[in-house]
């Protein structure tokens, strides 16, 4: 059985639920975590139900059996609409959460009553989405972009070197895609009819912030799920009586970090030091049928 000492398990599609993690990490200094990325089968956005279900499922067991892991954050708004309920029925002793876009907080900030989301197709045509929205259709006008290739491209402008991340490439990658998608959404800013709040309905659109930020003009509130995240994990543990005594992290021979991938572990090791600092020897290739 988990113990307070057990890691807590993070997984995501790719490497953007390292802004999630970067959350959790700040916010529970005395745990331990163990991420993984299913590179090898991302991006989920783009995937089938069943097939993002089944990997859901899988990587569960995997972190489970493999980690013991005392907890598990689902750091994908595709998985969590895909597979949640079905992974909390089978697991119902595990302390479970879920993404998805935060609408709700959006409402709380919004002054224009005017919210942009933006996210994956995966979630935004999912059945749980769609109940989400339409609880809360009544409160603002919302205008909904799916973000085709944003993910992926966010996941290939990581292999690029820090000082080509203004290149002409990196702007392919990712600029245009962005420009696009908010260009086709309409206009933002905070005088009444335009859309001053924009939900970022994925873990990896935090990490193009900068890019999104000088399209849509300094006055518009960006909205996404880390923090929050990182408060629901913490009250989990502390109900379930799994939080991790203060010095809990330093008293195994664990480290409180490892990062595991199911594709090539550069791409992992890069965005490891990159956004979250961490050293490339806390990273390694895995299998996960």
């Amino acid at each position: 059985m988990p113990q307070a000492s057990s890691p807590i398990g993070v997984f995501d599609s790719g490497v953007g639920g390292l802004s999630v993690l970067r959350a959790l990490l700040a916010a529970m200094p005395h745990e331990r975590f163990v991420y993984l990325a299913d590179s090898a089968n991302a991006p989920y956005g783009e995937r089938g139900d069943a097939f993002v279900a089944a990997r859901t499922h899988a990587i569960t067991e995997y972190l489970r059996e493999q980690h013991h892991i005392k907890a598990l954050v689902v750091a994908c708004n595709t998985a969590t609409a895909a597979a949640i309920h079905e992974v909390r029925s089978s697991h119902p002793e595990l302390p479970l959460v879920g993404l998805e876009p935060a609408i709700k907080p959006a409402l709380a900030v919004t002054k224009t009553g005017h919210v942009g989301v933006i996210g994956t197709r995966g979630t935004l045509t999912s059945a749980k989405f769609g109940k989400l929205m339409a609880s809360l259709a009544d409160q603002a006008h919302f205008v909904v972009q799916p973000c085709d290739g944003l993910a992926h491209a966010i996941e290939r402008s990581v292999a690029l070197p820090v000082a080509d991340q203004g290149s002409p490439v990196h702007a392919t990658e990712t600029g245009a895609l962005c420009a696009r998608y908010v260009q086709a959404m309409g206009s933002f800013g905070t005088a009444p009819g335009q859309m001053d709040t924009l939900v970022l309905g994925c873990t990896h659109y935090i990490f193009v912030a900068h890019e999104l930020r000088a399209l849509v003009g300094p006055g518009v509130q960006f909205i996404e799920t880390g923090e929050p995240v990182a408060r629901q994990t913490r009250r989990l543990l502390e109900t379930a009586g799994l939080k991790a005594a203060p010095d809990g992290a330093v008293a195994t021979d664990a480290p409180r970090t490892r990062l595991l991938t199911t594709g090539p572990v550069a791409m992992l090791q890069a965005a490891a030091e990159r956004w979250l600092g961490l050293p490339a020897d806390c990273c390694e290739t895995v299998s996960v049928p």
